[in-house]
């Protein structure tokens, strides 16, 4: 009875996690660049599994499940699709057809990032020439650079930062790609992290398109269908939890 007990328990648990990562893409329906996570379920019936633990997109701490309680949500995994091109005509928007990511460095950090947003925005940085004053202080320039609008640059497509010098003008952004996307980190909303699994860093065979960009990959009538789909399942896993309480109750009742 205890069994059927923690099956149901479980069961509401691991949906509401289900929700949490379909809730996460509705809530990234207009985000551009945005890529869709799909949760993956494995059966407890023989076996441990360490499931995944509380963020969206299975990027927070780890649980462990133990053997006959029902099925779990394992693991996610992003759909790395193109999604529809929207065109904004603005000098310094960009978007890829085809496959690839733009990489991004942190400027403090030097962490180098990709994602398929290319919301870029022209910024401005003060950078030492190397040379001082006549009061011994450093002589700086100011340069422009392409940027994510929250401090990191763009690479070009030999991997340096962008200095801009026409703001009209369409930069030299690079496309860049990986054998397989297999386990790549999902950072945040847009952002991606590459591992090793992923292979060497190499060229993307992707089109620069100047005045676009992609449009979250997310569909909209797919996601619905998922999340009704949890909410039945999660008022089930309620009721077998219902249930194995009052045959419990009835049982306690009966040896009184």
């Amino acid at each position: 009875m205890n069994q059927s007990f923690f099956i149901g328990a479980v069961g509401a648990h691991q949906q509401l996690k289900r929700l949490t990562v379909h809730g996460n893409n509705i809530a990234n329906l207009n985000t551009y660049g945005f890529k869709a996570e799909r949760s993956r379920f494995a059966s407890l019936m023989y076996d441990d599994l360490k499931g995944v633990g509380e963020a969206a997109g299975g990027g927070g701490d780890f649980e462990m499940l133990p053997s006959g309680v029902g099925a779990a949500l394992w693991t996610t995994d992003t759909d790395f699709k193109s999604g529809a091109m929207a065109e904004t005509r603005r000098e310094q928007d960009y978007a890829i057809a085809g496959e690839g990511f733009f990489a991004i460095a942190d400027l403090a950090t030097g962490e180098i990032t990709l994602t398929r947003n290319g919301a870029f925005v022209i910024s401005e940085l003060m950078r030492p020439t190397g040379e001082v004053d006549e009061n011994g202080q450093d002589i700086q320039e100011r340069i422009y650079y392409l940027s994510d609008n929250e401090g990191r640059f763009v690479l070009s497509d030999t991997g340096g930062m962008i200095e801009v010098e026409d703001e009209h003008k369409r930069q030299p952004v690079g496309i860049f790609d990986y054998m397989n996307y297999d386990g790549m980190e999902h950072v945040n909303d847009t952002r991606f992290r590459a591992i090793e699994k992923n292979g060497a860093i190499r060229q993307g065979g992707g089109e620069l398109m100047q005045g676009f960009l992609e449009m979250s990959n997310a569909d909209l009538a797919d996601e619905m269908t998922k999340v009704i789909e949890s909410q039945r399942a999660y008022g089930m896993a309620l009721k077998m939890v219902q249930t194995s309480d009052e045959i419990e109750t009835t049982i306690n009742n009966l040896r009184g």
